[in-house]
């Protein structure tokens, strides 16, 4: 729990460093996300932080006050963002973070976390919040046109995404898969990450950060360097999702450079 939470630490104060010193007009530029702009994302981020939080200290009255209709959440979460200029922002995600890490750290990595999708474990929902964070990060590096530095905080990225793909099929209506899939990426530092049967048929690799761009749907395959082998790894790759709630749109292929 500590390491995790020292990433995810550090997955914030790296978003924050690419959004404190933007000009206040730049807070309302749209990202990727259709309907959504730099100032949405972060608003997400920080109304996310504190249900997380609440789910952590209070399960009954994170259910009664976050587990709404996701149209009325979402409204309330796009309120608070707007109602607050974007220094006035900033200050309340650093707040609310903060909050949140510091009822994450004492947890035992087993405890059982509610949340949206299933319940999960302690370290999972922290890293599902790392996540999180990596991936409206990239939203935003998007809209400012910025390339983020890739680092070993992509490992948690990953895991969760290799974690999560038989959710990802159940999450768009489909049995689970029962086939291996064999996953081989090239970490920042140059290390090898494996997940899977060595054995198996059905493979993917390429980098960590196309990987997981790919299952946090920020890119379609096709504009990544991930390459699958089987029908089991291409249709996982075709709709691997890594966080809870309904299947977004993701990225339409050409819509990136291809990495």
């Amino acid at each position: 729990m500590r390491r995790i939470c020292d990433d995810l630490e550090a997955e914030h104060e790296s978003l924050d460093a690419l959004v404190s010193g933007l000009e206040p007009a730049r807070w309302d530029t749209p990202t990727p996300a259709e309907g959504w702009t730099v100032r949405d994302q972060i608003a997400h981020l920080a109304y996310s932080d504190v249900s997380a939080r609440l789910a952590v200290v209070d399960a009954e009255a994170w259910r009664r006050e976050f587990l709404i209709d996701r149209a009325e959440r979402e409204g309330r979460q796009r309120d608070v963002g707007q109602s607050r200029t974007p220094a006035e922002l900033l200050a309340w995600w650093r707040q609310c973070r903060r909050a949140m890490l510091e009822a994450f750290r004492p947890l035992d990595r087993r405890a059982r976390i509610p949340w949206f999708g299933p319940p999960m474990s302690a370290l999972t929902f922290a890293t599902a919040r790392l996540e999180e964070a990596w991936g409206h990060g990239q939203d935003v590096a998007d809209a400012l046109g910025v390339r983020r530095p890739d680092t070993d905080r992509l490992r948690h990225v990953a895991h969760l995404g290799v974690l999560t793909r038989a959710y990802s099929f159940v999450n768009q209506g489909y049995p689970a898969p029962t086939e291996d899939v064999r996953v081989e990426l090239r970490g920042p530092s140059g290390e090898k990450w494996t997940w899977g049967d060595p054995s198996s048929t059905n493979r993917v690799t390429g980098s960590a950060r196309g990987f997981c761009l790919v299952v946090t749907r920020r890119r379609h395959v096709a504009d990544t360097d991930v390459i699958t082998e089987g029908d089991a790894a291409r249709e996982w790759m075709a709709i691997a999702q890594a966080f809870a709630g309904p299947p977004g749109p993701g990225r339409r292929p050409g819509q990136f450079p291809r990495t």
